[in-house]
C-alpha cells in the first residue's frame, strides 16, 4: 500500500502559528514563551521583552529576572550572525553548530583585515587578542568601553568590516569572536531594558558552569528538531536560511531526525517533526502585536502564507521586518508608539470589526505594559516611514 504524503494547507499553518507560538493561548512563563519559538531575536534589546510579553503577558521585571536573575534565557551570537536569546539548555547545540560557523567566519575576516593593516600573522594576532580579552573578562567582566580602557590592544585600529576606507578599533570585533565562540556571553546589561549595553562575562561565571558544546552534527540536529516543532512544516530553503547553514548540514539533520516529508498547499515539498503527524486546528480568533524582528515574523524564508503581498510595506531591503500586527495567523498591519507611550495600530488592509476591536484591545494592553516608557527601533516599516513623511509634509504645508 502506497502511503499518501500529507498536505498541510495555509490555513492549518496559520492555526499552527497561533497554537505553537503561544499567541492564541499564552505560555506559562518567560521560559515557555522562548521555547515556543525555539529562541528569540535579540538584535534589539526591547524585542526580547516584547516577544516574551506577547506570548506570556510577563512583566518587564519577570523577563529581566529570566535574563539576569534566574539566567534561564541567555543571549548568544548565532544564526546569520544575529544575536538570539536561547533557553539555556539549547546553548550547547547552538555553540557547536550555528555559532561555531559564525565564529570561524568572523575570525577569518578579522585576521585578513589585520594583515591588510600591516600586521604579520593575522590568525595568531587574533588569537592573542582573544586570549588577552578573555583573561581580562575572567578577572572582571566589563562593557566594551570598559574593556577597551583596560586592554590597550583592543584600541588597535584597522579597517572596519565591510568598510575598508574606515578605520575602527578592533575591540568590538574581538569580543564578537569570543561571543560567537561561546567563551563569553552578554551578561548583565549596563543600560536600560530598551538598550543593549552588555557586560561581557565568561560563560562559566555567568551560568555557574560551562554548558558544553555539542559537535556540529548533533547541534544542527537539535536546532532543526526544535525548529520543526515550532515552525513546521517548513522547506529545506526555510531551514537553510534560518540556520545560515549549508544544504548539506540541513539535509543531514533532517535525515538524522527521520523528519516526516509533507507538501505545502502549493505542492512544495516540506518537512514536519517526526512526532507531528496529526492535523492542527484552532477554533478561536486571536490577535497579536509583535516587535521588530520577532521570531514568528522572521521564522521562514517563504512567507506568503502569513504575509501575502504586504512584504514591501513591512520589510526593508535587507529582509528585516519592523513591528507587526497579526489577526488569525496573518500580518494585517504594524504598530507604532506615540511620544507618551500610547500604542497605535496601523492597518495595511481593511479590517473586520472583530479584528479591529481585538487589535485595539491588544494595543491598550501593550500601552499599559509600557507604563509611559517608549522604545526606538532601527527597523521602521516602510509604510510607517511614508506615513511620517506625509504627516511632516502636511504640517509644513499647514494641512
Amino acid at each position: 500500500m502506497i502511503e499518501t504524503m500529507r498536505k498541510v494547507t495555509d490555513a492549518e499553518r496559520r492555526d499552527r502559528i497561533g497554537l505553537r507560538h503561544a499567541l492564541a493561548t499564552a505560555a506559562s512563563g518567560v521560559e515557555a514563551a522562548v521555547r515556543a519559538v525555539t529562541c528569540l531575536h535579540a538584535t534589539e534589546a526591547s524585542s526580547v521583552y516584547l516577544s516574551a510579553y506577547a506570548r506570556s503577558r510577563a512583566s518587564r521585571e519577570s523577563i529581566s529576572d529570566a535574563l539576569f536573575g534566574r539566567r534561564t534565557v541567555v543571549r548568544q551570537l548565532a544564526m546569520r550572525r544575529t544575536v538570539f536569546a536561547f533557553p539555556v539548555d539549547l546553548l550547547s547545540a547552538a555553540r557547536g553548530s550555528a555559532s561555531a560557523r559564525v565564529a570561524k567566519q568572523m575570525t577569518a575576516r578579522l585576521a585578513k583585515d589585520a594583515e591588510l593593516a600591516g600586521i604579520d600573522d593575522g590568525p595568531g594576532w587574533v588569537a592573542d587578542r582573544c586570549a588577552e580579552a578573555l583573561r581580562a573578562i575572567r578577572e572582571e567582566p566589563g562593557t566594551t568601553a570598559q574593556l577597551r580602557a583596560r586592554i590597550p590592544e583592543l584600541n588597535t585600529r584597522i579597517a572596519a568590516e565591510g568598510r575598508p576606507a574606515v578605520l575602527a578599533p578592533v575591540g568590538s570585533r574581538v569580543l564578537s569572536v569570543l561571543a560567537s565562540g561561546g567563551s563569553v556571553v552578554r551578561g548583565d546589561n549596563a543600560g536600560r531594558w530598551q538598550a543593549s549595553r552588555p557586560v561581557w562575562t565568561a560563560v562559566e561565571q555567568w551560568l555557574g558552569e560551562d554548558p558544553g558544546v555539542l559537535d556540529e552534527r548533533e547541534g544542527y540536529r537539535e536546532l532543526v528538531r526544535r525548529w520543526l516543532w515550532s515552525f513546521g512544516p517548513g522547506t529545506e530553503d526555510d531551514l537553510v536560511w534560518w540556520l545560515g547553514a549549508t544544504k548539506t548540514a540541513v539535509r543531514r539533520a533532517l535525515a538524522d531526525l527521520s523528519a516526516t516529508p509533507a507538501l505545502l498547499e502549493d505542492d512544495t515539498p516540506a518537512w514536519l517533526h517526526p512526532d507531528d503527524a496529526e492535523e492542527v486546528r484552532l477554533d478561536r480568533d486571536w490577535a497579536a502585536l509583535l516587535p521588530t524582528l520577532d521570531p514568528t515574523t522572521m521564522g521562514w524564508r517563504r512567507r506568503g502564507f502569513y504575509l501575502g503581498d504586504h512584504g514591501p510595506h513591512l520589510f526593508d531591503g535587507a529582509g528585516n521586518a519592523g513591528p507587526t500586527a497579526w489577526w488569525n495567523g496573518r500580518i494585517v498591519g504594524t504598530w507604532t508608539q506615540q511620544p507618551d507611550g500610547t500604542v497605535e495600530v496601523v492597518p495595511i488592509e481593511p479590517l473586520s470589526l472583530a479584528a479591529a476591536a481585538a487589535l485595539e484591545a491588544e494595543a491598550a494592553k501593550l500601552t499599559a505594559w509600557f507604563d509611559g516608557e517608549t522604545i526606538a527601533t532601527g527597523y521602521v516599516p516602510p509604510i510607517v516611514r511614508g506615513r511620517v513623511s506625509r504627516g511632516s509634509a502636511d504640517a509644513a504645508s499647514g494641512r
